[in-house]
């Protein structure tokens, strides 16, 4: 078998005219961040969490010009956001639903539900449904063992579902607006 290797070096970035940090973030993030870590990397996580939430993913232009704004190389910046499952390079759908997968929610039947979810909306995790509505992960253990099997819906924790209890999260979803314009 062969390594299929991507043209990284001449790989083009998609570009958009007003940038991702604008001036008003940097400030913000000058005065109220970048005071509470020793380093400037240390707010790296942080940051790469607010941009990944108002945006629902984080863009490579908006990789490269956090790491012109905390003096890193550009690898530092997508090695982070490579590394950790909660960061995204693709755009995410407007209800992620996170599906536990702990040894608990295994054992109180997380397959079936999430089986009928990757059904239901057509898609496998990690995937987004083709009209940006609904992206679907796999989570490792959420912290609510008690309340099995447990998922988030838009990071709004639902404890002992139940089939019925989904469809009804995927309904209400579905009934609400689109919040964003997907490409």
């Amino acid at each position: 078998m062969a390594w299929i290797a991507k043209p990284s070096g001449t790989q083009r970035i998609e570009r958009r005219v007003e940038p991702y940090l604008t001036s008003a973030l940097k400030a913000k993030w000058s005065s109220e961040l970048l005071p509470k870590y020793a380093t400037k990397h240390g707010a790296l996580m942080p940051i790469l969490h607010e941009i990944q939430h108002e945006h629902r993913c984080i863009p490579y232009q908006a990789m490269l010009e956090i790491a012109a704004f905390l003096g890193l190389t550009p690898a530092d910046v997508l090695d982070t956001v490579t590394f950790y499952d909660e960061f995204t390079t693709n755009k995410m759908g407007d209800c992620v639903i996170g599906v536990c997968q702990s040894v608990v929610c295994e054992a109180c039947g997380h397959k079936k539900l999430l089986d009928h979810i990757r059904h239901r909306l057509e898609l496998e995790p990690r995937e987004t449904t083709d009209d940006g509505r609904f992206t679907l992960l796999t989570m490792e253990c959420l912290g609510s063992c008690d309340t099995a099997p447990v998922a988030l819906f838009n990071d709004v924790l639902h404890e002992q579902l139940t089939i019925e209890k989904v469809d009804q999260l995927i309904d209400s979803a579905k009934a609400a607006p689109a919040t964003r314009h997907h490409t």
